[in-house]
């Protein structure tokens, strides 16, 4: 019997740069939680961002933030897995002196931003609604560095994304999130194992869980479970390693679970 249900956001509940679910989203999630089922959010964003996305249904929800660096349930702190210090300050120093790189670093509660320019700013505060702190330097930033990311909005993969790489992977797990984002954490640091440790603690089965994703960072999450949904839209790499396909997840969950709304 399914008790979680977790999903990514961005290419899996959200398309085509929405920044808003639908109302048949959060009345699915609702209707679960009204059943007794736990439903999480598995993103590389922030938690503030993702509590605000899921409004009424976030009170309920269990929240895997920046690719698994960070796990929150009714705001409470179940884990956090932290960098270290001086290697991400020497990344960000190398992506700071990258041409057209900009960086978001990110703590527990905000994320610290040095933009280069006002679009980013303006994209990360107005478009990605973050909740953001301006920096002057990096080093002034008191907290741990939970996850540190290097936006190109020309493309990551097509222009930086083998520079940092190749530079950066023996230090950090470095992964892909989307058209313009690549990520690091800690090196042990990804969605699968932050589900793993959430599922240790519910004390409760990989077979007892359904996930949902479409990107690179959601790949150890699909493949812990016995329940591994991977997006229609998904790149054909992606898609050709899991049996169990969702064109929508609101539609799959709704098949599955036979709600009708």
């Amino acid at each position: 019997m399914i008790k979680l249900i977790v999903s990514d956001i961005d290419g899996t509940l959200l398309h085509n740069g929405n920044q808003s679910l639908d109302s048949k989203t959060i009345q699915t999630i609702l209707a679960l939680q009204e059943k007794g089922l736990l439903f999480a959010a598995a993103s590389g964003r922030q938690y503030p961002n993702l509590n605000r996305l899921f409004g009424p249904a976030s009170k309920d929800m269990i929240f895997i933030c920046e690719n698994g660096g960070l796990i929150l349930y009714k705001d409470r702190i179940l884990l956090s897995s932290p960098m270290d210090r001086s290697l991400g300050l020497a990344l960000m120093e190398d992506i700071w002196n990258r041409e057209g790189c900009e960086i978001l670093l990110s703590g527990q509660y905000t994320s610290y931003l040095k933009p280069k320019s006002e679009e980013y700013y303006h994209r990360m505060k107005n478009i990605v609604k973050n909740d953001v702190t301006l920096i002057e330097d990096f080093k002034d930033v008191q907290e741990d560095f939970i996850k540190i990311s290097v936006f190109e909005k020309a493309g990551i993969a097509e222009n930086s994304g083998d520079y940092f790489v190749s530079k950066w992977e023996p230090y950090f797990k470095c992964t892909i999130s989307g058209h313009g984002w690549l990520d690091f954490t800690a090196p042990k640091v990804n969605k699968g194992n932050a589900l793993s440790h959430l599922i240790e603690k519910l004390s409760i089965s990989t077979d007892e869980v359904m996930a949902f994703g479409d990107n690179y960072n959601d790949l150890e999450m699909l493949s812990l479970v016995q329940y591994g949904y991977v997006m229609a839209n998904a790149a054909k790499d992606i898609r050709e390693r899991y049996s169990l396909l969702s064109h929508s997840v609101a539609d799959t969950l709704c098949d599955y679970f036979k709600l009708n709304l």
